[in-house]
């Protein structure tokens, strides 16, 4: 694996072909989240989501888990002014996630919790191993938690079933996240990067312009159902008038596969 020029080797980068693949690389601490790790992770997806080649990312974690949550041995009592900047550095990785125009795939083994199973769950498809374990955790420390978890976690399972994970957290198999909404998809362990990479290459493989429009759709506030409606006819008239649509229909027409160009 690589890294991007400058970067420490907290996040690890390498491409394969359309698909760039960023590892969280502090395995001796399961990939728990410090200050360094959040700014290079955020400067990680910033500059793939810019990268025309890379047409799809994987998130996964270096060692026997995806990432154990925030550093507990980095943190301290301190005024809210002084912990701002971390955390506002945590959301920042979220905003390049939720933001950037190409769809991420998190794989998942061993553990995810706190801001590690957030981090995991602010991707577009999760894919967990049988044997990971999934938990917010945040009020283990005293916390309620971040890294878009109070958006995200209600959305996949609902604010009922939420709320509960959040104030009576719990340990989650992979298997029993997959029947939650916790996870998109469930493999046998040690097989979740692999079928992360194999949807990241179908998904790398689809339409650009209309993938983003479906991120940029679901990501925005939910407002009144006309409202949603005139947001679908901007977008989808939009997309109308591309390159992309005319290959698909002609590749519908040809009877073959389409070759989307983003354009």
């Amino acid at each position: 694996m690589g890294e991007l020029p400058g970067e420490p080797r907290s996040v690890l980068v390498e491409d394969r072909g359309p698909v760039r693949v960023l590892t969280l690389n502090r395995p001796g601490r399961h990939n728990a989240i410090d200050l360094e790790l959040r700014v290079v992770l955020a400067e990680a997806v910033e500059e793939a989501m810019g990268r025309e080649r890379v047409r799809a990312l994987v998130l996964t974690g270096a060692g026997r888990s995806f990432c154990s949550g925030g550093d507990i041995s980095t943190m301290r009592r301190q005024p809210a002014a002084e912990a701002r900047p971390r955390a506002v550095a945590a959301q920042r990785v979220i905003r390049a996630l939720w933001e950037g125009p190409k769809p991420v795939v998190a794989a998942v083994e061993g553990f995810a919790f706190g801001a590690g199973a957030a981090l995991a769950l602010a991707c577009d498809r999760v894919v967990a191993a049988a044997d990971a374990t999934f938990s917010t955790a945040f009020t283990g420390v005293g916390l309620a938690g971040d890294m878009g978890v109070f958006a995200s976690l209600p959305a996949r399972i609902g604010p009922a079933k939420a709320r509960q994970l959040l104030m009576l957290p719990r340990r989650i198999g992979g298997t029993e996240a997959f029947e939650l909404g916790l996870a998109d998809a469930v493999t046998e362990p040690g097989g979740a990067l692999a079928a992360a990479l194999a949807d990241a290459e179908r998904l790398a493989a689809g339409p650009p312009l209309a993938l983003a429009a479906v991120k940029h759709t679901l990501n925005r506030p939910p407002g009144p159902p006309g409202a949603v409606l005139d947001h679908e006819i901007d977008v989808q008239t939009g997309l109308f008038d591309t390159a992309d649509f005319a290959e698909g229909v002609a590749a519908f027409h040809d009877r073959r596969p389409a070759v989307f160009r983003g354009r």
